[in-house]
């Protein structure tokens, strides 16, 4: 992903939709669609990291329970 001052060609093609008036509900499809392919973007790069990483449920039970505040100084 490379970023830019100039507009992305996303968001050109959004442009390209928005000229239109829609309905609320096509509105809302447009919503669901564009979170729905960001959320399996999101769980698709977890799957990948948990197979990379040969993360396990255990894995994550032993991250819930460490405590990696840093202690507070007192002056």
């Amino acid at each position: 992903m490379v970023v830019t001052n100039k507009l992305t060609n996303l968001q050109l093609e959004l442009l390209k939709i928005f000229s239109y008036q829609l309905h609320e509900n096509q509105l809302k499809d447009i919503k669901d669609l564009l979170f729905n392919y960001f959320a399996n973007k999101a769980s698709d790069e977890m799957d990948n990291l948990w197979d990379e990483n040969l993360w396990t449920n255990e894995t994550m039970k032993k991250w819930s329970n460490e405590h990696l505040r840093t202690p507070y100084i007192k002056q």
